[in-house]
């Protein structure tokens, strides 16, 4: 594949054959989890502090720290958060996250999570020596603790070469969340064989929301709200899919975890709206085509 337009046909929304959601839903709603693990002695993928006088310092103890509190305190607010909303997430890991955070793991396991690779250790694909073996052990990783490999991927940061997604399908995933380009999963060619991307977001992404962005913490409900209301009206005719994204450092700590639990409640309050996880809403549409 010489770029990334030849893995799929360019194809406007407004053309396709009309989706159906089983039991008249018109809209499905998947949340993904991200839980990582940070390496103190290298650079951090994310910094909420500057260095004193723009000198880095290794280790980077307030910014570990930071997102550290999202593994001991924030995983857990928006565990309880999420299992009062009747909501199942798909869990985003780390390959080590299963050891090194073994009670994490255990709870998604026990709360019927959906299990999703997110690269071995958290860095961009694009700087891993060996894309195949990290591929492949966060694979086997995910499927000696869950019992079945993971269906999904997420890479760190979204972060792909042009060979990635060829690796991916090589190991078995069945679909990813990287091609942030519509709002229904769409096919992606690879050298062996379809794979599919079932929609994630940069909008109605705590990351961006705030990391990048540095709204105030009401803005997460006021986006995922109006988010929420468009895609609802647009799947009048046709089922469309909306993704919520929380990072445990981010969305789990008190200020915003309110806000999105509001989110939910908002949502829920539509009786025909689905909320799944990835793996549910790549059956329905590889179903939902033949």
């Amino acid at each position: 594949m010489e770029t990334l337009k030849d893995r799929l046909p360019y194809s406007p929304i407004v053309d396709r054959p009309p989706l159906k959601l089983p039991g008249g839903a018109r809209m499905a709603v998947w949340t993904i989890v991200n839980v990582e693990e940070w390496d103190a002695t290298k650079p951090m993928p994310r910094t909420v502090l500057p260095p004193p006088m723009g000198q880095p310092l290794l280790p980077d103890l307030p910014n570990w720290a930071w997102h550290e509190y999202g593994n001991r305190v924030g995983f857990w607010r928006i565990r309880d958060m999420l299992k009062g909303q009747g909501v199942k997430a798909t869990f985003a890991t780390n390959g080590v996250v299963l050891e090194n955070y073994r009670p994490i793991a255990d709870a998604a396991l026990e709360d019927g999570w959906e299990f999703m690779g997110h690269g071995y250790i958290q860095g961009p694909m694009h700087r891993v020596d060996d894309q195949k073996d990290a591929i492949e052990r966060t694979v086997q990783a995910i499927k000696d603790f869950a019992g079945k490999p993971p269906r999904g991927w997420e890479s760190p940061g979204l972060t792909e070469t042009m060979e990635t997604i060829d690796f991916l399908a090589e190991a078995g995933i069945e679909y990813v969340a990287d091609w942030i380009l519509d709002d229904q999963p769409v096919e992606i060619a690879t050298r062996s064989g379809p794979i599919y991307s079932v929609p994630y977001t940069v909008e109605t992404n705590d990351i961006t929301t705030f990391a990048l962005q540095h709204h105030s913490s009401e803005e997460f409900l006021k986006r995922g709200k109006d988010q929420f209301d468009q895609l609802y009206e647009d799947s009048a005719e046709s089922a469309r899919v909306m993704a919520i994204s929380l990072h445990t450092y981010i969305s789990g700590v008190p200020h915003r975890i309110k806000y999105v639990k509001q989110l939910y409640e908002h949502i829920r309050q539509k009786p025909d709206v689905v909320i799944w996880t990835g793996e549910e809403v790549l059956d329905w549409y590889k179903g939902a085509r033949t």
